[in-house]
């Protein structure tokens, strides 16, 4: 495991098990929400996205966290490890709103300076669509990679003793 890329709907705790994972291997994490968002949550140029997202893909480590449609294919292809954290409507649901209320005015740990903690419509709506809408087509891809590892989690349970069992010798042996 020395290129990981972590997938999942909004809510699912992607950037959680990002850190906690880059933590055990001693490896960087990098949030794609964090690069794209500039303060007031400007968009990056799509262009200076890319860029910078290949570049970060050439390293020999990393640890991304994020959907983006348009670049997963690029981030799938690089990595040697897909996790996808294929959670329930309902729990990714949950989530945003309980980070709503946490981080309420204030900025989460792997978002973009300046970007206090929002929710809004279109997003509560992307989260109660993916599950029926994208996961079907995610799934399909990780079924077509061929020589990865790749792990679906369906409940955070599955991914909390996954990261457990994470143990010395694995992570010498990357």
């Amino acid at each position: 495991m020395k290129r990981i890329a972590i997938i999942g709907s909004g809510g699912a705790g992607k950037s959680t098990f990002a850190r906690k994972l880059g933590k055990k291997l001693g490896k960087k994490v990098y949030h794609l929400d964090a690069l794209f968002w500039k303060p007031g949550w400007v968009p990056m140029d799509r262009n200076d996205f890319l860029h910078l997202q290949n570049g970060i893909m050439e390293g020999d480590e990393w640890i991304i966290d994020g959907n983006f449609g348009g670049t997963m294919d690029a981030r799938l292809e690089k990595a040697d490890t897909v996790i996808f954290l294929h959670y329930s409507t309902i729990r990714c649901l949950y989530r945003v709103v309980k980070r709503r209320i946490q981080y309420q005015g204030r900025t989460r740990p792997d978002m973009g300076e300046g970007c206090p903690e929002k929710l809004d419509l279109e997003f509560i709506s992307w989260v109660a669509g993916y599950n029926r809408k994208k996961a079907p087509f995610i799934l399909e891809k990780l079924a077509e990679l061929k020589g990865k590892q790749i792990y679906i989690f369906t409940r955070p349970s599955e991914a909390e003793t996954f990261l457990r069992g994470l143990n010395d010798k694995i992570i010498q042996n990357n």
